[in-house]
């Protein structure tokens, strides 16, 4: 009998008890087109092709078992949030150039203007509260505030006011028509230095507009703006500015003389709370955070500077806050999406810190009251500062009057510090200046050894690893489900589902072996633009570069991946993305919830290697990417590793950077950043690699990738036009 490749559960479901090649004596007749797994008109019973996942969902956490393996997963979720952020590496820090002016008495505090460069001539614009009467460093809060009307200058307007007073949740005037102030202020009195800096596209902070969109005329292939593809092809997102202005904000905060830069906290509301908990999980310096009606399973920010491609793919808001433990995390809801904090998240959050042993150092409160950072709530932010930056203030904190600064007063701008320009050629000036920075920093990842090797693995393979969205199933978590064989003369095919459960996965397959000639024990996995459908002629049979596999012992597996085949109506492969519906504008609010689809089909690839490779008697498992797949398996290869042995890519000259379209099956958000695909291809080293479709001389990177690794042999390049599938085949059989 010959050596035999067994698949899993039958369609029947009789069991674990069908080989690939066992002779079962049931020979049917190929038909004249290519195979189908599923009856015509039906889809895999896959999630994938159900609604996408979008803000408005439900997002909760999962707390690991131990603390080891809540450290290995709030790393994956930091690198997740650092690569999404455009953050990994960081860039290069510049002189702030930090300015501080027009210093106003008010008694017990003082208030100046600051502004301060977080990237070469942009700016950070703020001002700063010092308490008199102090010496030596003591406690500071930043204060990022959220999407108030005018923000660092929002006054409240009367009718606004008096039903707040009402209603109860303000107290006393001017504090409640002055929310954002009377926080800085009190604070200052309680012996805080405090900044309150603004939003981009608010207050002082207008160089560029909060939330403009994907304009005609920044979606250029040079000098693009924010929320173009080719921006979002490099990870250049408004929300991942925002956050590295507050890191900036931090770095010129805690040198300051009077400030003990282990003493700092972070407090805001509602988008100044998204900045709270997103600046306190990516930096491990804020000491405690005070998020403010943001927190919650339910909508996770609605504002482009809330959202960014992969942020929260697989996680949500309260997971991200939950990177702040073992620090001090107090939080406050209001009658809007955090309603339900004290039963969904804050339980969970719970049973994290007491897992750390902290259980003491995190809280929530709900109050009956609308989207806000009213006196109740800052009520109870005074009192978490007073004990956790300890304060050794008397509680209760009540607010004192204050008389309130103008406009006039808070502007940074005046004739002597005249307002910065802004606009477009800004907007393209600085994307210019981080993509230049990107660039010379990939540039110092090229690897040459086997340290420079190692770093380029930990910056680039961590940030594939993240766009890409997961790496080789673990073993057991994929199953299969195939039809009895099929003798065919000359060759042997079986149809099956590959199933992945636990993310409610099937992907239709073919597996075709030799007929009298044994299996020699490797599988070749065919990735192709046609799906499984390119295994075959037009009369239904193997063609001829499938032969010669077979002739040679090889069995060959063909599949329809995701887009692909039998998971569309009429078989083509979808020519469009789908994207959320109700927020087409900005690719955020699509991929930061879901995989792009050129993941999902990275994803299927790599279920079928970890199938192949838990089969006991399979010795080698190949990938062949041909016929516009490509890309897809040099993804696929940098995140199997080792679990396969030879991989043929023929790239067909593709760049993710020459992709002007959001809704592109190809387009993969960060895809250019990384060297693009040689970059990936890259991190195939030490593996066997063929390699066609580029200049006669490969890439440098992906050259001197296999040199570092000490394995230059193992790179084969192609670079002829005729012959290139029968000279791949030759490569692999050889």
């Amino acid at each position: 009998m010959n050596d035999h490749l067994p698949l899993g559960r039958s369609l029947s479901g009789r069991g674990w008890v069908l080989p690939l090649f066992l002779v079962l004596g049931l020979p049917l007749l190929a038909t004249a087109e290519a195979p189908r797994v599923l009856a015509p008109g039906k889809l895999p019973d896959d999630k994938r092709l159900g609604d996408l996942v979008t803000l408005d969902g439900y997002f909760p956490f999962a707390v690991p078992g131990t603390p080891d393996a809540w450290a290995e997963r709030s790393e994956r979720v930091h690198r997740q949030m650092l690569v999404t952020l455009g953050l990994w590496p960081m860039p290069t820090a510049t002189s702030a150039n930090a300015v501080v002016h027009g210093k106003i008495d008010r008694g017990e505090y003082t208030v100046e203007k600051v502004y301060l460069e977080s990237f070469p001539g942009h700016f950070v614009t703020g001002n700063l509260y010092r308490p008199k009467g102090r010496s030596g460093p003591g406690p500071g809060v930043l204060c990022p505030h959220g999407h108030w009307r005018e923000g660092r200058f929002y006054r409240a307007d009367d009718k606004t006011f008096e039903q707040q007073l009402k209603g109860g949740a303000e107290k006393f005037d001017p504090s409640g028509r002055f929310p954002l102030q009377a926080r800085c202020a009190k604070l200052a009195r309680m012996g805080c230095v405090v900044f309150h800096y603004d939003m981009v596209g608010y207050a002082d902070s207008v160089q560029l507009a909060h939330r403009p969109g994907l304009r005609e005329a920044m979606n250029t292939p040079e000098n693009w703006g924010y929320f173009s593809p080719q921006a979002e092809a490099r990870l250049q997102n408004m929300m991942g500015l925002q956050t590295y202005n507050s890191i900036r904000v931090l770095d010129w905060f805690g040198e300051l003389p009077e400030v003990d830069a282990k003493r700092i906290a972070v407090t805001g509301a509602s988008g100044g709370g998204t900045q709270t908990f997103i600046l306190s999980a990516v930096d491990r310096r804020p000491a405690v955070a005070f998020p403010a009606v943001m927190v919650s399973t339910a909508m996770q920010g609605g504002c482009t500077c809330e959202n960014a491609c992969y942020l929260r793919v697989g996680t949500g808001n309260i997971e991200i806050a939950g990177l702040i433990a073992p620090r001090p995390l107090g939080m406050t809801a209001a009658n809007d999406w955090t309603q339900e904090i004290l039963t969904k998240g804050l339980p969970e959050l719970e049973q994290l810190y007491k897992m750390l042993g902290v259980e003491d150092l995190v809280t929530a409160e709900h109050f009956s009251f609308p989207h806000n950072y009213n006196y109740v709530s800052r009520s109870v932010m005074y009192g978490w500062l007073n004990k956790h930056l300890k304060l050794g203030r008397k509680e209760p904190i009540v607010e004192e009057d204050f008389e309130p600064l103008s406009v006039e007063e808070l502007t940074v701008w005046d004739d002597a510090h005249p307002k910065p320009p802004g606009g477009d050629d800004h907007e393209r000036s600085l994307l210019r200046w981080i993509t230049k920075d990107s660039e010379k920093q990939m540039a110092g990842l090229v690897p040459s050894d086997a340290e420079s090797l190692a770093r380029y693995r930990e910056i680039v393979g961590g940030a594939v690893d993240v766009m890409i969205g997961r790496g080789l199933p673990e073993e057991g978590a994929i199953e299969v489900q195939h039809e009895p064989k099929e003798e065919l003369g000359d060759y042997a095919m079986v149809r099956g589902l590959v199933q992945y459960p636990a993310q409610g996965e099937e992907v239709p397959i073919v597996v075709l072996g030799p007929g009298a000639q044994p299996w020699n024990k490797q599988v070749v996995i065919w990735v192709d633009a046609a799906g499984k459908a390119a295994l075959f002629d037009e009369g239904g049979k193997p063609k001829p570069a499938v032969k010669r596999l077979l002739s040679a012992g090889m069995a060959v597996v063909g599949v329809d991946l995701f887009g692909q085949g039998e998971f569309t109506a009429d078989g083509k492969p979808i020519a469009k993305a789908p994207l959320d519906p109700k927020r087409t504008d900005y690719a955020g609010y699509t991929y930061g919830y879901n995989h792009p689809v050129f993941a999902k089909r990275v994803h299927d690839v790599l279920s079928l290697v970890a199938l192949a490779r838990s089969v006991r008697t399979v010795e080698k498992v190949h990938l062949i990417g041909l016929g516009g797949a490509g890309h897809w398996v040099a993804a696929a290869r940098a995140q199997a590793g080792k679990a396969v042995d030879r991989a043929v890519v023929d790239t067909a000259g593709f760049r993710f950077a020459n992709l002007t379209d959001f809704a592109d099956p190809d387009f993969l958000p960060g895809g250019a950043k990384y060297f693009d695909l040689p970059g990936i291809l890259a991190l195939s080293a030490p593996g066997e690699l063929w390699l066609a479709g580029e200049a006669a001389e490969p890439p440098q990177v992906i050259v001197t990738g296999y040199k570092a690794a000490g394995c230059s042999d193992k790179l084969t390049a192609f670079d002829g036009e005729a012959a290139r599938e029968s000279a791949a085949l030759e490569w692999l059989m050889r």
